[in-house]
């Protein structure tokens, strides 16, 4: 019973976790520590839903306030987010060979069967622009596994632990 029990926190653990990927990239010539408010790029666009906008600038906005930003109409930095979604076929597939034959000569026939299905993924870009120099100081790449057709609630969810991912390496530390 202990040993199933284990497994199924290990599994969680791992999908909980695992399902998504940031690659960080920054300036390391600046000095964050001179940043202190934000706002969004005022002709965003990300690709995504007037509603996802408003659920990930929701959550940007709780996890930048978190960290002692505050959102303000002369920013020192300026955000802008891009959404990109595409589909990736299976990774595994099972082999089923056939083979046959005796003394020197023989036949064989094999096949790969695709296990799984296509998956959805979902590449959001986070920039962060100096507002006065107007220079790219810090950008973020995430990638993510999504469920496509998902309630409200569960994509407000998706939103926030993927911010949270994302700005948990701003600012970067020298």
């Amino acid at each position: 019973m202990m040993k199933h029990f284990l497994f199924l926190v290990v599994t969680a653990t791992l999908f909980s976790c695992g399902s998504t990927k940031v690659a960080y990239d920054y300036d390391e010539q600046i000095n964050f520590s001179t940043y202190k408010t934000y706002n969004y790029i005022a002709d965003m666009q990300t690709g995504l839903s007037q509603l996802d906008d408003n659920r990930l600038m929701d959550a940007t906005d709780v996890v930048m306030q978190a960290n002692g930003f505050a959102k303000s109409e002369t920013p020192d930095l300026l955000i802008n987010i891009v959404a990109d979604q595409y589909e990736t076929a299976p990774q595994n597939s099972v082999g089923i060979g056939v083979g046959g034959g005796s003394y020197g000569g023989g036949v064989s026939v094999g096949a790969g069967i695709p296990l799984g299905g296509r998956k959805d993924h979902q590449t959001i870009t986070f920039d962060l622009v100096d507002a006065r120099q107007d220079i790219l100081v810090w950008q973020a790449v995430s990638d993510s596994n999504v469920a496509v057709n998902t309630n409200p609630q569960d994509r407000v969810t998706y939103f926030a632990k993927l911010v949270q991912k994302v700005f948990s390496e701003f600012p970067p530390e020298k």
